[in-house]
């Protein structure tokens, strides 16, 4: 067999996977309703993890303190913070009554360690439904808090929710990561709807103290220092305890990294923990990902060499097409339509990003919480 008559069909066998992806999953999202909430007003221990975050705090902790759900608490985790975290945490508190005060220093054995704060933060909460976020997000709605616990019963334990970033115009860097943030959000809740949640994102999470400590919390991945959200989701969502959210009122949004580099390594520290996900997971994702980058390799190369051009441009428009369509809708969904146009551009740098950063973490170790 000549060698491009084998680039053909390797080529045709990749948009076939690339088109059992988009309709076994993406559709799952892009066509799917919002499941009608229970109209469960439970009471809500929400949970702000915070390192040096003095002047998030005071831009963002408002719009969580105005939330119009009539029981909730803020649990406020001051993680060895070296800036004026802790002060600007005691304003709050003495403005607002529902705040709640964890201060952690730091010891030898979990220097450093998110998952630790977050978990002394957990045994302080009040209340046995919890939700998450950061200190650099802001809820878009005055009713997230509520929207986020709604769906919360005896059989439905982890709720995940979408954590958006915030759009900054004549930003290419702002429109790749939140190109990166929509993919990220369409996989998670397709994959949940298809009956296997993977992970979630700790901007906007919420889960069950007893899910907590059923699973003796992070212990299984105490030593990895990221992971404290899409980790643990891994590890106890199942089918039948996990719910999407995705309401317009229940999104948050943060401030995206400003420099490529910062962004950079936000992503190193994010891909390392997926080498810990469940086999299936990681199969799947990886084949996900290598069915994306021989997509783009071996389209570039046929289109280029102009051989049978008309078979290859058909299956090069279908899977495009299907990609409009499908994540297009997603996008709508989640409120990122004006990312539509530029789909296949960023969708090509990212995919080299992503293969820079995997070969990254190969030769060294990325920094985490610090």
């Amino acid at each position: 067999m000549p060698l491009l008559d084998f680039v053909m069909y390797t080529f045709l066998v990749v948009v076939g996977i690339q088109v059992i992806f988009y309709v076994l999953f993406y559709s799952r999202f892009a066509f799917s309703k919002q499941q009608r909430t229970t109209q469960n007003v439970v009471p809500v221990s929400v949970i702000i993890c915070a390192k040096n975050e003095a002047e998030n705090l005071k831009t963002f902790l408002p719009s969580v303190c105005a939330q119009n759900h009539p029981n909730f608490e803020i649990v406020l985790i001051n993680d060895s913070s070296t800036d004026d975290t802790l002060d600007i945490m005691e304003e709050f508190k003495a403005t607002y009554p529902n705040i709640k005060l964890v201060n952690v220093k730091s010891i030898e054995a979990f220097w450093g360690n998110k998952k630790y704060a977050l978990t002394l933060g957990i045994k302080a909460a009040t209340h046995e439904y919890l939700l998450f976020t950061d200190a650099d997000c802001k809820p878009l709605s005055e009713n997230w808090v509520s929207e986020m616990t709604a769906h919360f019963s005896q059989s439905k334990s982890v709720i995940l929710g979408y954590g958006a970033y915030a759009k900054i115009k004549n930003s290419f860097l702002d429109k790749l990561i939140r190109f990166e943030t929509l993919v990220t959000a369409t996989n998670y809740f397709s994959f949940a709807l298809a009956g296997m949640p993977y992970m979630g994102v700790g901007r906007n999470l919420a889960y069950t103290r007893k899910e907590f400590f059923d699973a003796n919390g992070f212990i299984n991945h105490i030593k990895v220092r990221s992971g404290d959200d899409d980790l643990f989701v891994n590890q106890v969502a199942t089918k039948s305890n996990t719910v999407c959210q995705y309401s317009a009122a229940s999104f948050t949004e943060s401030v995206p990294e400003q420099t490529f580099h910062d962004w950079y390594r936000q992503k190193r520290r994010h891909v390392s923990t997926a080498k810990l996900y469940k086999t299936p997971h990681k199969v799947l994702l990886a084949a996900l990902y290598i069915s994306n980058f021989m997509f783009w390799l071996l389209a570039i190369l046929l289109l280029a060499t102009q051989y049978q051009w008309k078979i290859v441009l058909g299956a090069f428009l279908l899977r495009i097409i299907m990609q409009y369509i499908i994540l297009g809708v997603s996008a709508k969904k989640l409120k990122e339509t004006d990312l539509i146009f530029f789909f296949p551009f960023i969708e090509c740098f990212l995919i080299l990003m992503q293969l820079f950063i995997f070969i990254n973490n190969i030769i060294s170790k990325p920094k985490h919480w610090n």
